[in-house]
């Protein structure tokens, strides 16, 4: 079983995985990072929360659900920041990671939504039943 667990910022292993994310070129880490040291964004909302795995105490995986700032519906969260470090990856930890984010998503809205960041997100995505669409805020959405 791969456990997933709300955490709060800093913790550690984030300067390895923010690092790795940077090299891979995905700069949503850094928002996270940045947003969270501002205040902007600590996933305080109700219904929101940022959630990670931990291996060996190091964070390893990363992910989060706020309301989604890109649409006006009401009851529609967002999965955001979800960036799972290379060596983890293939071993169920996205699912996990993205499976928790969901459930949690259940308990305060009726919508969640994404941006999937390449095509293999994008599978895991539509594998777990997220369903592509055109809308310039998101790719994909799943209705509870």
């Amino acid at each position: 079983m791969i456990l997933i667990q709300k955490i709060k910022l800093p913790i550690a292993g984030l300067e390895e995985l923010h690092a790795e994310a940077r090299k891979d070129g995905y700069g949503f880490i850094d928002t996270l990072v940045d947003e969270w040291a501002s205040g902007a964004n600590r996933f305080q909302a109700t219904g929101e929360v940022l959630c990670g795995h931990l291996d060996h105490g190091q964070l390893v995986a990363v992910g989060g659900l706020t309301i989604d700032p890109f649409t006006p519906e009401p009851h529609t969260g967002r999965i955001r920041r979800v960036y799972v470090r290379s060596a983890w990856r293939n071993q169920g930890v996205g699912r996990a990671l993205v499976s928790t984010l969901v459930e949690q998503a259940q308990k305060s809205f009726r919508h969640v939504r994404l941006r999937a960041e390449n095509a293999s997100a994008a599978r895991l995505y539509e594998r777990m039943g997220f369903t592509p669409i055109e809308d310039p805020g998101a790719t994909h959405t799943l209705s509870f």
